[in-house]
């Protein structure tokens, strides 16, 4: 972690051409599995140089792995034979929700398993408690404690296939029972089940592992439990977020800005919004073309929902396009209830945004935002303020950058590439007021 802060001078449009990282919300999944198998190296390939995947590879190592991360060719090699650590630390876990994604694996190899805690962003409520009745149904002994601490045990370090159900389809949720049905006695059918496409990612990567998972890609998945999974070489799908972003920041400036290597079906909703803005979107292959425009944007009504839906993560950043719309936009979160914290920011750049007692958003277009300081308090709200700095004519500065970090791969980088003047600062004595 640094105390690294972002520099933006911005009003200009971003032009060109890059290609997107792989996602982070498979990857994670994927390392923490890698924990399973015993004799062999799992083999990841581009992945991405980002601070939750480090406090992952952090975890790995802890719990007795051993991992080589190839910064140069973004490739990561772990072999799990010498596992023999089941408790997670606190300043680890405490820093990134992924934390929760080494529960199964570490049940699997060990028998036990002991989490302090999980950070990540905090957007609101997230509890886990679906992970622990899943893995109290497939035959673990799960015990909370009044610290906060929970020990979960399994005997004979092998679950029991069984019914499962997701009150809420959860992505960490279905990736962690996903797992331990892999390799559970008998069969497991998991109702209710996240249909995004990392899921279906990661289940793509279990079964080149040896496991036997049918249903991908619909709610209720069919896992026929193998003794065991073996090692594989894999590379993760891309990273819809990112493209996401991007494409947004091509939008909020007015630029022209080709992403390659992405995969546009994951993006249907996102792009059908993006064009009722006014934004020209182009798809060609594997690649997404979005134009801005030199007139204000139109209004926009989104209401956030599970994949297909439009995406959680995304709504922020949309929140910061809505703001120089030529209108009114209302903008409604469904999936979790503290997803408004980037608000107060965009207000201080002169964004005109009220939340109705309803809890919509009412974001009411601006002609323009002004520069400021601001901090980046999570993921997605770093993202959607550094998208608002780039519209903003004058020089904007973003502190704790280590938010952005944690998912999106030398930002700073990429955007310059694209031709924004973004400088990224590490120590505090350069910061200067902002008038």
């Amino acid at each position: 972690m640094t105390d690294s802060a972002f520099r933006v001078y911005g009003g200009q449009p971003l032009q060109g051409q890059i290609h997107v990282q792989r996602a982070k919300n498979a990857i994670l999944a994927m390392i923490a599995a890698a924990i399973v198998v015993e004799d062999g190296e799992t083999i990841l390939r581009q992945v991405p140089e980002i601070e939750d995947v480090d406090c992952a590879f952090e975890l790995l190592r802890v719990v007795g792995a051993n991992v080589d991360y190839d910064r140069q060719s973004k490739t990561a090699r772990i072999d799990a034979s010498t596992i023999n650590n089941g408790i997670l630390p606190a300043e680890i876990t405490e820093r990134f929700r992924g934390s929760v994604l080494f529960l199964a694996p570490l049940q699997i190899r060990l028998g036990y398993v002991e989490l302090p805690g999980s950070g990540g962003c905090d957007i609101g409520t997230r509890k886990i408690d679906f992970h622990h009745r899943g893995f109290a149904r497939l035959g673990a002994d799960v015990q909370h404690f009044n610290d906060g601490r929970t020990i979960i045990e399994l005997e004979r370090r092998r679950f029991r296939g069984t019914l499962l159900y997701l009150d809420l389809p959860s992505h960490t949720g279905t990736e962690n029972l996903m797992l331990a049905a892999a390799l559970a006695e008998g069969q497991t059918i998991l109702e209710n089940a996240s249909v995004e496409p990392e899921i279906i990612d990661f289940g793509k990567f279990l079964n080149a592992m040896g496991a036997d998972i049918r249903g991908l890609g619909t709610s209720t998945l069919f896992i026929h439990g193998v003794e065991r999974l073996r090692a594989t070489d894999y590379s993760p799908m891309p990273d819809r977020l990112v493209t996401g972003t991007v494409m947004m920041a091509a939008a909020i400036t007015g630029g022209d800005v080709t992403i390659h290597d992405t995969e546009p079906a994951h993006l249907r909703i996102v792009c059908a919004k993006l064009e009722q803005m006014g934004v020209d979107i182009r798809i060609k292959g594997k690649s997404i073309r979005v134009r801005g425009r030199q007139e204000r944007l139109n209004p926009i009504n989104i209401q956030t929902h599970p994949y297909p839906g439009f995406p959680t993560d995304l709504q922020p950043c949309v929140a910061a396009l809505s703001c120089l719309s030529d209108g009114t936009s209302y903008i409604r979160e469904r999936v979790f209830d503290d997803r408004y914290d980037y608000v107060e920011s965009l207000l201080q750049m002169g964004a005109d945004i009220l939340i109705s007692q309803s809890g919509v958003c009412i974001v009411k277009g601006v002609d323009r935002l002004k520069p400021a300081r601001l901090t980046a308090d999570n993921i997605r709200a770093g993202a959607t303020i550094l998208l608002a700095a780039l519209a903003a004519e004058g020089e904007s500065t973003i502190e704790n950058v280590y938010q952005i970090d944690r998912g999106y791969e030398s930002m700073d980088d990429l955007m310059s590439q694209l031709g924004a003047d973004i400088t990224r600062i590490t120590a505090q004595s350069e910061l200067q007021p902002v008038w």
